[in-house]
């Protein structure tokens, strides 16, 4: 299991309890939703599954493998390569071209031969339907073009995990039903995806983990939505490239 939280309590940085006892588990390959109104803690959910905030409170709060409560925080950053993380604003450098801004992460993680940097990036770029936007600047993007790019920042160390805040927010319907659908796809190899959303129509058309915030509480409605409506995967013959992830590096500790 990659996400394991038991009776967690999870407070804002400025300590008030936003969410009380929640039960919440991430295993591979699974696509989340966290549903829930404004201010009803779900990013700040997420920002605990990131490591941005910590979780002191709960019988057991484990993420890759590591007690939160017990983990030191230089072990952080190799976790975080283990992770992708996508926000609703993308987040792109503006100064830098699309390829430059995938180059700066992959050196950042410890990525060094220019070959195979190079051949990452036109994988990555390749899986979201870029490849030809990689001498643009993010300015000279729509904004589901530049969701795309964020998306291929993600999947750049063949992640374990996806952390998606409200990824399709800024866009409109039709452009949020391609990212939820590329997203879908990600998962078919192993990848889980958890992401918050306020598209709640798009849930019939793409069922996954239903969670929803509300009173304080994490609820797992999964069975009010998937009861109506069933994912129907691509025909073969249809399906773009499946992303293959089975090389992952092992980045225990």
């Amino acid at each position: 299991m990659l996400i394991d939280y038991q009776k967690a309590n999870i407070y804002q940085k400025d300590g008030i309890l936003v969410l009380k006892e929640v039960d919440f588990h991430v295993d591979e390959g699974e696509f989340i939703y966290i549903i829930g109104r404004v201010g009803a803690g779900k990013s700040t959910l997420l920002k605990t599954l990131y490591f941005e905030l910590d979780v002191d409170e709960a019988e057991q709060a484990i993420v890759l493998n590591h007690n939160l409560s017990e983990m030191k925080q230089k072990y952080i950053p190799r976790l975080r390569r283990q992770m992708g993380i996508i926000f609703q604003d993308f987040q792109l450098l503006g100064d830098r071209t699309v390829r430059e801004n995938l180059r700066f992460v992959l050196k950042a993680t410890g990525w060094k031969n220019r070959a195979e940097v190079d051949e990452r990036i036109d994988d990555v770029l390749n899986d979201v339907d870029m490849l030809e936007r990689g001498d643009r600047f993010p300015h000279e993007l729509s904004g589901g073009e530049q969701q795309r790019i964020a998306i291929a920042r993600a999947i750049l160390n063949k992640p374990k995990v996806i952390i998606a805040d409200e990824p399709t927010g800024n866009l409109d319907i039709e452009t949020a039903r391609q990212i939820i659908a590329l997203l879908r796809k990600i998962t078919q190899s192993g990848t889980a995806v958890v992401m918050t959303t306020h598209n709640t129509s798009l849930l019939q058309e793409f069922p996954g983990i239903v969670y929803r915030c509300i009173n304080q509480k994490l609820e797992d409605i999964t069975n009010d939505y998937n009861q109506i409506s069933h994912y129907e995967e691509e025909p073969e013959q249809t399906a773009k490239k499946v992303l293959d992830y089975s090389d992952r590096e092992d980045l225990s500790i």
